[in-house]
């Protein structure tokens, strides 16, 4: 959009330059933070917020977590595991983000021992259970889902299956021992991925 807005204005700047002996006027500072700001405009128009907070589609899955005020206790278990370094890497993943709320769901006393020094393993394990390779959009899963005849699997980076299904016209996941979660925010484009706001927290085998 931006690009032939700015030929536009360079025939322009020629055309003005041939009819006067004034030169072109330079674009001033407040002329160009306007423009960042229009660009940054753009990069949060295609995305939804996430707790109320605008997800840019060029900042990472960390950079947009932080800001996200239903996602500081991801952030924190993603900070506890040392996580922050890989999935602000290149990628592309596809992450299903628990909000609060979903934590709130899990025991006390097993939140507690998970965010603990000597629960780092089994944290690590539960984050990169919510971690699957390549970029998945709903459309993609809708469609793996529709492909398995109801049922789609995916392999998590923890290295165990996440099972989908459809509830309606929303996607359903099902991890082990029971636990399951429903994607509530789909499609946050990140610059290395894409991620899926979930309401439960899915466990894999600890």
């Amino acid at each position: 959009m931006r690009l032939p807005s700015l030929m536009l204005a360079g025939v322009a700047a020629v055309s003005l330059a041939a009819c006067s002996s004034e030169p072109a006027a330079d674009t001033t500072p407040d002329d160009a933070m306007a423009t960042d700001a229009m660009g940054d405009d753009m990069a949060a128009s295609t995305n939804p917020t996430v707790g109320g907070a605008p997800m840019m589609a060029d900042m990472t899955i960390v950079e947009n977590a932080s800001k996200a005020p239903n996602l500081t206790t991801l952030v924190s278990a993603v900070t506890q595991a040392g996580l922050g370094e890989t999935l602000s890497g290149a990628g592309p993943f596809t992450v299903f983000a628990p909000t609060n709320d979903a934590f709130s769901k899990v025991p006390k006393a097993t939140l507690d021992g998970l965010m603990a020094d000597d629960g780092k393993d089994d944290l690590t394990k539960v984050l990169t259970y919510h971690v699957v390779p390549g970029k998945l959009t709903a459309a993609d899963l809708a469609a793996q889902i529709e492909e398995g005849g109801g049922t789609a699997t995916l392999t998590t980076v923890e290295g165990e299956d996440l099972t989908l299904t459809m509830d309606g016209d929303m996607v359903k996941i099902a991890g082990m021992g029971g636990s399951t979660a429903m994607v509530n925010t789909a499609d946050v484009m990140q610059s290395n991925g894409v991620v899926h706001v979930i309401d439960g927290v899915l466990t894999p085998t600890l």
